[in-house]
């Protein structure tokens, strides 16, 4: 099966693990036909290794070949990773901001109930926006050829978003329905919410094929806003069982990294 992958062009590549990331939205925006509720504890544990699984690769996958590369192109090593990562952690910060700005002037005009649809759909499709680029980039890096970005490496990146996307989905089609949405409208604003990701990959994998030299900021940028996405939305949704997601989180990090440095 890896043979088989190997053979595939790195573009296709990052289409194929991101649809599979949105399929894994769209699977869990499809509880919806069958369950009024998904058991807590289960979602915070798959949000805690998801964390795990993110972190872990924002290092090994994004962070670390962003310096290499640096040093490779003549760079200061830290400089240009440093500058992109607080650019991709306060990108996201600022598209949050904006997105609350939104949804209060909307709130306003049209009520408590649709604030709260236009806030699931859109802030889980607002995340999922870096999660596409920072896949796209991953394999964009392994198509050039850069030190320390292996396609491996990209698919597991691909993989731990995946993860989370489940509960991501449920967390937008379930409330829905409780609003009094019908259970398809539901499950098509869940899993609409995982289909920037293809598109958002497509575009990272370009910007990093054409600006080799802009490739140590964009692959930084991508782990500043993974990492982002991991304090701002994970780690707080899943604090329900602390325990489980602490748990969740060491096991993802642990999986990720010995795949990582294993099979990279």
């Amino acid at each position: 099966m890896l043979d088989f992958l190997m053979q595939i062009p790195p573009i296709w590549m990052a289409v194929i693990a991101t649809t599979f990331t949105w399929g894994v939205t769209a699977l869990g925006a499809a509880t919806v036909f069958f369950f009024k509720t998904v058991n807590r504890k289960v979602l915070d544990l798959m949000m805690g290794f998801s964390a795990g699984v993110m972190i872990a690769a924002s290092f090994w996958s994004l962070l670390a070949p962003a310096i290499e590369l640096s040093e490779t192109l003549g760079y200061i090593s830290w400089l240009w990773p440093a500058v992109g990562f607080a650019v991709g952690g306060f990108f996201v910060i600022l598209a949050s901001k904006l997105l609350d700005k939104a949804i209060k002037l909307k709130d306003e005009a049209q009520g408590k109930s649709l604030k709260r649809s236009i806030m699931l759909v859109s802030s889980i499709t607002l995340h999922n926006i870096p999660e596409g680029l920072s896949v796209g980039v991953a394999f964009g890096a392994f198509a050039l050829g850069v030190p320390g970005c292996e396609s491996v490496g990209a698919f597991l990146l691909a993989l731990g978003i995946g993860i989370q996307n489940f509960p991501e989905g449920v967390s937008v089609a379930l409330p829905l329905r409780r609003e009094g949405m019908g259970r398809g409208k539901a499950f098509f604003y869940g899993q609409a919410s995982g289909v920037v990701e293809p598109i958002a990959a497509i575009i990272g994998f370009y910007l990093a094929t054409l600006m080799r030299a802009f490739l140590p900021f964009a692959l930084a940028f991508s782990a500043g806003a993974m990492i982002s996405v991991v304090c701002s939305e994970l780690i707080p949704e899943a604090n329900e069982h602390k325990n489980l997601a602490v748990i969740g989180s060491i096991v993802g990090f642990l999986v990720m990294m010995v795949l990582d440095v294993a099979l990279g």
